[in-house]
This record gives C-alpha cells, sequence and structure tokens, in this order.
C-alpha cells in the first residue's frame, strides 16, 4: 500500500524510480530535459505514491489569482462561442476574472504554458492543450483541473464534463438506414485520440452492424472537426475514384459545412443523391441550404458545468468523477426529411 501523500518525499520518489532527486526536480519544473523512459518511470512513481511537491503545494495555499483559466487548442472555432460564455457566465457571477489561452500540444515551442498556477486557481482543460504528463504535473502540484470532452489520465481522478456521443450517433445512423434507406454511410473523424470522435465511431459501427450492414474502411474519411479540412478531405475523396456512398456522418457541424460545399462543387444533390449529417447543432446549422440534419449538444452546459465544479473543487468539494450531458437528435432537411 502507498503511503500517504504528506509523508512522501522527492528521494522516495527518486528511490523508487532508480534516478537521483535532482532528476526528479528536473522532471517536475521542466528545468531541464529528462528522457521519454525516465519521465514515464517517475511519473508511474508519482502516481503510485500520491507524491503532492511540497514546495508547490504551499505556493499554491498561498495564492490566490481571483482568476479562472480556460485552455483551449484555438480561438477560431464557432463551437467555442457557446462553450466559453457558460463558463464565463459562472466565473463573473463568483467575482472571478477569466483568462483564455490556445496551445496546440504538438505546435508548442516550449514547455510554458499559458496558464496555470501562476496566475490563476484553476483551470479548465480542452482536449489537446495538455499533455497527460503536462496535467500529472499540475494535478501532483496541487491546481485545481477540470477536464472537458475527455477523461482523466489512468491512475489519476480528475473530474471531467463530456457529453452523451455513442447512443445519439447511433440512433442518427438508425435514421438514415431504416427511414431514408441509406447503406453506404462515409464516417468522417475528429483529431486524432479525440475521444468524441472514437465514441461517435462506436455509434457508427454499431448501428451498421445492428442492421447487417458490414464495416467499410473505405468509408472513413478525417475531417479534423473543421470545415477547411473537411471539404479538402472531401473534395480528394471524389477526386480519386471513390467507393459508392449515400450518406455522409460528416463528425460536427463544422465538418458537415465544409463537406455540403464539396459535394455542392462536385453537382451531387443534398439530400437527394447524398444525405448529410453533423453533429453540435450550431447556430449557423439551421440557416444552412438545406437546413442540417444533426444532434443537440449541451456545449454552453457543458461550460456551465465544469465552471461550476471547478469552484466546487476551490471550496475543497467532491466532485463525481465523469459527468455525462445528455444529447438529442435534431431533424431537418439534409438527411431528407421533409421541413
Amino acid at each position: 500500500m502507498s503511503r500517504k501523500s504528506s509523508s512522501v518525499t522527492i528521494r522516495d520518489v527518486a528511490k523508487k524510480a532508480g534516478v537521483s532527486p535532482a532528476t526528479v526536480s528536473r522532471y517536475i519544473n521542466d528545468s531541464a530535459p529528462v528522457s521519454a523512459e525516465v519521465a514515464a518511470r517517475i511519473r508511474e512513481v508519482m502516481i503510485d505514491l500520491k507524491y503532492v511537491p511540497s514546495a508547490a503545494a504551499r505556493q499554491l495555499a498561498m495564492q490566490k489569482a481571483h482568476a479562472i483559466g480556460v485552455l483551449l487548442t484555438s480561438l477560431n472555432h464557432e463551437f467555442l462561442s457557446p462553450l466559453v460564455g457558460g463558463i464565463e457566465s459562472v466565473v463573473q457571477k463568483e467575482g472571478y476574472n477569466l483568462l483564455v489561452a490556445s496551445r496546440r500540444m504538438e505546435d508548442r515551442i516550449d514547455t510554458q504554458i499559458p496558464i496555470g498556477p501562476h496566475n490563476s486557481d484553476g483551470m479548465i482543460v480542452f482536449p489537446g492543450s495538455l499533455t497527460d504528463d503536462e496535467i500529472l504535473k499540475l494535478h501532483y502540484a496541487g491546481f485545481p483541473l477540470i477536464l472537458i470532452y475527455r477523461t482523466s489520465p489512468e491512475g489519476l481522478n480528475i473530474p471531467s464534463v463530456t457529453i452523451r456521443n455513442k447512443g445519439a450517433t447511433r440512433k442518427l445512423i438508425d435514421h438514415l438506414i431504416e427511414v431514408h434507406h441509406r447503406r453506404r454511410i462515409i464516417f468522417m473523424h475528429g483529431p486524432a485520440n479525440n475521444e468524441d470522435s472514437q465514441w461517435r465511431e462506436q455509434g457508427y459501427q454499431e448501428s451498421l452492424a445492428t442492421h447487417g450492414i458490414a464495416y467499410d474502411p473505405s468509408l472513413i474519411i478525417a475531417g479534423e472537426y473543421n470545415r477547411n479540412d473537411a471539404y479538402q478531405a472531401m473534395t480528394e475523396f471524389l477526386a480519386n475514384g471513390h467507393p459508392d456512398f449515400d450518406a455522409v456522418f460528416a463528425g460536427n457541424d463544422e465538418s458537415a459545412v465544409g463537406v455540403m460545399n464539396a459535394l455542392n462543387e462536385n453537382g451531387l444533390r443534398i439530400p437527394d443523391d447524398i444525405s448529410v449529417v453533423g453533429f453540435d447543432d450550431l447556430e449557423l446549422s439551421a440557416f444552412l441550404t438545406p437546413p442540417l440534419t444533426t444532434i443537440n449538444a449541451p456545449t454552453e452546459g457543458v461550460g456551465k458545468t465544469a465552471a461550476r465544479y471547478l469552484f466546487d473543487l476551490l471550496a475543497g468539494q467532491e466532485i463525481e468523477p465523469v459527468t455525462l450531458l445528455p444529447t438529442e437528435i435534431v431533424i431537418r432537411q439534409s438527411c431528407g426529411c421533409s421541413a
């Protein structure tokens, strides 16, 4: 059994990991490079021993920035407006300031995280903005975190707020198959390792299996949850001797915009030739031509819930490890239904 974190020292971590205390210190503080193999070993020991760096903990106990942070991967996405709006509404009621920054793991120039213990009292973390290693360091430094649209790294118990992806996607694919008799349905996935996309693909595959339709890898396309990438992917698919298809699950509404533009440019009619459906129910989706059938996701609700939970953490309350918010299908005309 591991000792309580209050009795564990940096020397205990170093001894069990088979490295020097200085190496553990470099790993925790990012003051010098540590090999991936050594970093993984230190991380596992920190989790096992529940080690909290005491200096960081003391600093956090004294700090009151009266600010909450949100770390995103981009600020240029319509999806983010209701999300950040939901967070902001709670933060303002609490009399705190809101800090918003963007950072992509693969594009970062150095190890500096723009939001953290140096300028905020806690942070809401969007997928892809921090590595699991960075999340672990902040967590074991005692810095309050709420994850959104992803679950906690293995071995930790950081609260997360997300949505029900699989069931709603399965129902929407069921609708395309049962009502509109579509059987060659493209699935457009999001960024690599995106949990929302993984759950949506499970719903897609379950619906196909239920209806006796074989899964076809040639109908899986990368849309990256971005209208420009989705447009490019769909355009290239159509130009390269593509297999037959009669519907597209675009992954999200942003991607659906790109898909619809590509189909229109290639003379394919929506929904007469190809049904198109999305996910999120962005404000623009009802105003597309034709209006987009999609899945309403409580994006603003995710922001509000995450912010409330973060203030609960600051107050020392226990939070459920995973919160799933409900989703529902919104039928419009892009699938083939009448107005």
